[in-house]
Order: C-alpha cells, then structure tokens, then sequence
C-alpha cells in the first residue's frame, strides 16, 4: 500500500485510502458488525478511480497509449470519471459512451471534465451496432492514435482491486472480515478485493449482489448463460448481459438479486439512518447484505462496499417524483406533505361562511374541485362535499341563493405534514371526504378521498 503523503503532486495521488464506516442505525436488527468501505471519498466519488488509472498506467508502460492520444471507453458514468481525470492530468482526449439509463448528472459531468459523451439505446443487444459497447468499438478503430480500454476484461481492473482495496479493507478490519459484499458490474472490484482477501483467509465469503435482468447469479449457480434472464432494468453501475472477463466466479461465494425498487429505498435509507449520501446500486449492495442477514452470526464482520456519491444521482432515487411515477415511493414512505406538494405553492381554494352558495358551486365548478373549505378569520369553521350539497340542492332548490354556513358540514379534519398517508387514510369516512394538511411554513392545503386513493394504489 501505497503510504499517505501530506501533499500531492496531482489529484491522481488522492485516489485510494477511503474509509471504514460502522452502520449503526440501519443495522440495528443484524446480528453482528457491519462496516462500510466508503469510496465516494475518492477524487472522482467512485470506485472506479482505482481501477481507471491503472488501466491507463498499464497501457502507458505497454505502449498502448502514446502522448496526445484518445481514450475512447464504454462506461455507466463512474469510470469515465476516473479516466476523465487522468486524461485531464496526463493529457489525453476522452471519448465516452454511455446507456440511455444512466442519469443526467453522470453526463453532465463528464462533459463538464471535458469528456465527449456519446448516448446509446439500452434497448439494444449488445452486439447491435448501436450499443454503447459497439458504438466505443467503432469509435476506437476509426481513431487514429487511440486506446479503448474495455473495462469488462482488461485485467487491470481487477488489479487495481487487487493491489489497493483488498489490502486497505484487510488492514482496516485488523484481519478480522468474515464477509465482503459489493454489487457486480464489469466484475473488477469483487473479483480483485475477493482474491486478496480469500489468500489471506480462505473462509472469508464473497458476496456477489446482481440485478434482476442480469445473468450473474444464475450463470454462477448453473454455468448457464440464460438470454431469457436478460431484460431491461433501471439500477444503475451493476449487473450485465454479457459475461465480463474480469468476473471471477471462482472467487464469489453467492449471488443475491434485488429489485430496482428495493435497492432505490435503501439508497435513501441509508442517507436518512446513516447521514451516506450514496448512488444508486450502493442501496442495492446494502439491501442484498439485508436479505442475507440471516445468514450472519454475531461473531461476524461484514464488509459492505458502497461504490459511488449520490450528487449523481439526484435527478433520481433522490427525487420524489421520479420515485413516484416508477411506483417506488410506497404508502409507507409517503406523508400527507408529500400529497400537497404538487400544489402546495397555490392558493387555497375555499368560500366565507356568509357566500351566497350559488358562488360556493360557481367556485368549486371552475376549480374542477368535489370539496372546498369554509374558513373565517382564518380558522377552518365547515366544509362542502359535492355529494351532499347535490342532495340538500334536490331537496331545495332555493338554497342557492342562501348562505354557506346554512348547508356546510363539520370542518374537515387537520393533520400534521409529516403523518403518514396510511395514518391520514384513518380520517376518510363516508361522512368525510378530505382532510387539511397543516403545511411548517404556515397555512393548510386541501386532501381529498381521491388523493388517497390514489397514494395508496
């Protein structure tokens, strides 16, 4: 291992020595310690720095790459970020290409570390001429003077793994791991950590987490390469549809698979128990470690490795709506705050007391609304349903011209912002139809029947 110097000569000399973090809050209900090797505090917030520097460092000394020449790679954004930075320090031009699934941060900021960036369908084969594999291929021999790394089996990869993670997870745990858990991508990391660790002490497992729509972990049960395992999945940095070179099967001990969804909550678990503010497939590392627990004993200590920083990934697990409308935000992560939020901006529709009722329906006609609120002096004195004005009207068509306060019902019920929608439902009864969210900057805002219908569907 490479010794900690005071001040370095460039960023490149930054990568590595990331830190042991204890899981505390997250894993109260494990029955042993687990550690978190943290790699977001690389130079590039990823993993993938390792790796990407010694891919160049090899091709240096191999003659592959010569001064002035293009780095032309296929990558799901971390390790075009890695080699953005030595293209930047040692002088070389940088092609990427990417999936159409990898978010927008990831492209930005490869563009912003001067990177071309070419978009690819995920939708493709791999094989097909327009995959982010095949378009970096074509690239790279159509470009003179350039150097296409391949991650997926260019031995460096796991080498890297090999020469720094393993050692620093090793010392950092005194010798004492039992476990090692990371999420499998081109295979580098767990195949190069899982190497060194296992010839340090053979019974250490290895824990492979993969992708539902990978075909990792049957190939690795059944040495068969299933194509109907293969479909499209939204988790970003692992699992694959090819079989990487750099996958050392020998090594792993299990694969476990976890859903899009599960590894998105974890993502966000994990920042709100453990203040790790991390990417995408790092809650699906943590969640198949989960998943596994009961496998674990007391007088175990697991390793789980978290690959990248969550600033990548904001436009995603870490946006509520982009949650939402993949069906990933479930009842029990939705508050009544949640269900406002959309409109929450808005002003509050609602009628005085003494309103003729004829401007009472004219309002709720021209808001589209089923409910609205009768306030006074700012405090909630009645409501209005559609249903039971409609029938009042039936009975007496003369009320129009009366005022709200002779036909409104009891106030709707207020609850708190942060009340569960599972709690707020509780409220919803055929007598009545909405609820008012207290919002913290001040003011209410309206729930309605149907907003829990439709949170809870």
């Amino acid at each position: 291992m490479r010794p900690i110097k005071k001040v370095y000569d460039n960023i490149l000399e930054t990568i590595g020595h990331t830190p042991m973090i204890r899981l505390n809050k997250i894993v109260e209900d494990f029955p042993c310690e687990v550690l978190a090797k943290v790699e977001y505090f690389n130079p590039g917030n990823s993993v993938k720095d390792r790796m990407a520097l010694t891919m160049i460092e090899n091709a240096e000394r191999e003659g592959l790459l010569k001064p002035g020449g293009t780095i032309i790679e296929c990558t799901s954004g971390n390790t075009g970020m890695g080699l953005a930075l030595a293209a930047i320090v040692k002088g070389y031009k940088l092609i990427c290409t990417l999936s159409d699934k990898q978010s927008k941060e990831k492209m930005d900021v490869l563009r912003a570390m001067g990177a071309e960036i070419h978009v690819c369908p995920t939708s493709v084969p791999p094989e097909h001429p327009e995959s982010y594999y095949s378009v970096a291929d074509r690239l790279h021999k159509e470009i003179p003077n350039s150097y296409y790394p391949y991650q997926y089996d260019n031995p460096g990869n796991a080498q890297a793994h090999y020469e720094s993670t393993g050692p620093e997870i090793w010392e950092q745990t005194e010798g004492k791991i039992t476990h090692f858990v990371v999420g499998v991508g081109t295979g580098g990391t767990i195949s190069g950590v899982g190497k060194y660790l296992k010839e340090k002490n053979p019974n250490i497992k290895i824990w492979g987490i993969d992708s539902y729509g990978s075909v990792f972990k049957k190939y690795h049960e059944t040495g068969e390469f299933d194509e109907k395992e293969i479909y499209s999945y939204i988790t970003e940095g692992i699992g694959e549809d090819i079989l990487p070179k750099n996958v050392d099967f020998q090594v792993i001990d299990k694969f476990e698979k976890v859903s899009d969804k599960d590894g998105a909550l974890a993502t966000r678990e994990l920042a709100k128990k453990e203040g790790l503010f991390l990417g995408y497939s790092c809650g699906s590392a943590f969640q198949g470690l989960r998943q596994l627990k009961d496998q674990l004993k007391p007088d175990h200590v697991v390793v789980v490795l978290f690959h990248d920083h969550g600033s990548r990934y904001v436009g995603k697990v870490y946006n509520d709506d982009w949650m939402r409308d993949r069906g990933f935000l479930t009842t029990e992560d939705s508050t009544a705050g949640d269900l406002v939020k959309g409109h929450a901006h808005l002003p509050l529709v609602s009628v005085h007391p003494q309103e003729i009722i004829a401007q009472a329906i004219a309002k709720m006609k021209n808001h589209s609304i089923s409910q609205i609120p009768v306030i006074k002096d700012g405090e909630m004195v009645g409501s209005l349903d559609d249903s039971k004005l409609f029938q009042s009207l039936m009975a007496d068509p003369s009320l129009t011209e009366k005022f709200v306060e002779n036909i409104m019902e009891a106030p709707f019920p207020i609850v708190k912002h942060d009340e569960a929608v599972k709690s707020v439902a509780k409220h919803i009864s055929k007598d009545v139809s909405a609820v008012m969210v207290a919002l913290p900057a001040g003011g209410m805002h309206i729930i309605t029947k149907q907003d829990i219908i439709n949170a809870l569907s």
